[in-house]
């Protein structure tokens, strides 16, 4: 990253970036990106922290997004704040999960950033940690939209902020990923730790199993063998996990390993997926492979992958490398395979 430290430095995100800039590790515009961003979901915290007394946040606004999603008042606020922090920025170009097409905020901006601005904001009347996810790109000669519908592997920056019962921020500039927390009394984000490494080894697995029916053969033969535990053929007992909001998700797996399933499925309106390429998938990809593990959509590499649209979706796969690469097996080796009848279910050819 921009500037190693120890688990207890406690530098501030300012003074660490100015560094960076120093050095020649970062842009002055990428500095400028980010501290706005900083910003936004320092403010965006704040909003979140006041809960049931904060103008009825998690009511329904009667409004839905591009993709039909119900927005909450929450949705729509985050997204005014986040624009408002990047207009002092060297952001070019805008893309929202909240906005129909892409809005330019400094025409002269050098930066290209796509931000889902309220990740799992159906979890805010729980009290669910919930986040904002951002993805930063360089601004492309050919125009707003070819700066967005390009390969995840061409962002400069990725990161995301939680909210729950501190504020953090996982930050990668593709040197590794750093852990930040919100000082709420100097509303300063402070190094926590660097260097963030997802665990090779672990038994849980997050996925919604009420959709177990829905799901494609290969999804539902790993998650079969794995509920199979110690005496099937992966020979431990796995955990399964499942908080509906990617960013709880990704914050577990990043601290203590792990693998996340949001599968395609049978379901109309699954079938490409439902979690959003540009701004969610993406740079929580980026972060995942920083720190060690992988991310696909079940077999293709996420960060590969050429958006044709601001908002097209995808299956997403993230978690400890190995996991990954053994879900991307049971979709092209027979091996994995299970045969299926209306009396039994009988072991393929697979072996651990």
């Amino acid at each position: 990253m921009v500037a190693s430290a120890s688990l207890d430095l406690g530098g501030q995100l300012g003074p660490i970036l100015d560094e960076g800039v120093r050095s020649g590790r970062i842009r002055a515009g990428l500095r400028s990106v980010l501290l706005g961003l900083a910003d936004g979901g320092a403010r965006i915290s704040a909003l979140i922290a006041k809960g049931p007394l904060g103008r009825a946040l998690a009511a329904d606004t009667g409004l839905a997004n591009r993709d039909g999603d119900a927005q909450k008042a929450l949705d729509i606020l985050a997204n005014e704040i986040v624009i408002d922090a990047l207009r002092r920025t060297s952001t070019a170009y805008y893309v929202s999960e909240e906005l129909d097409a892409v809005s330019t905020l400094d025409p002269q901006g050098e930066l290209a950033v796509a931000v889902d601005p309220l990740d799992g904001s159906s979890n805010i009347d729980a009290n669910i940690s919930i986040g904002t996810i951002f993805s930063i790109f360089d601004v492309s000669p050919n125009g707003a939209s070819a700066s967005f519908l390009r390969p995840g592997r061409e962002q400069l920056a990725a990161g995301y902020f939680i909210y729950g019962p501190h504020t953090a921020l996982v930050l990668t500039v593709r040197d590794g990923v750093d852990l930040y927390v919100l000082d709420t009394a100097s509303r300063e984000f402070r190094l926590a730790k660097s260097r963030l490494s997802i665990p090779a080894s672990t038994n849980e697995f997050a996925i919604n199993a009420s959709n177990y029916r829905h799901w494609f053969d290969p999804v539902r033969n790993f998650i079969d063998d794995c509920l199979d535990g110690a005496r099937g053929p992966r020979g431990k007992d796995f955990n399964m996990r499942w908080i509906a909001s990617l960013i709880a998700e990704a914050h577990r797996i990043l601290s203590r390993g792990g693998i996340f399933l949001y599968p395609s499925d049978q379901r109309p309106g699954y079938e490409n997926g439902r979690l959003r390429l540009v701004y969610e998938a993406a740079p929580i990809a980026l972060i995942m492979e920083q720190a060690g593990g992988q991310a696909s959509d079940g077999s293709t590499p996420v960060l590969d992958k050429v958006p044709r649209h601001f908002h097209e979706r995808t299956p997403l796969v993230f978690g400890s490398a190995e996991k990954v690469a053994r879900i991307a097996s049971y979709y092209v080796n027979p091996e994995f395979q299970r045969q299926t009848s209306p009396l039994f279910r009988q072991r393929g050819l697979f072996r651990s």
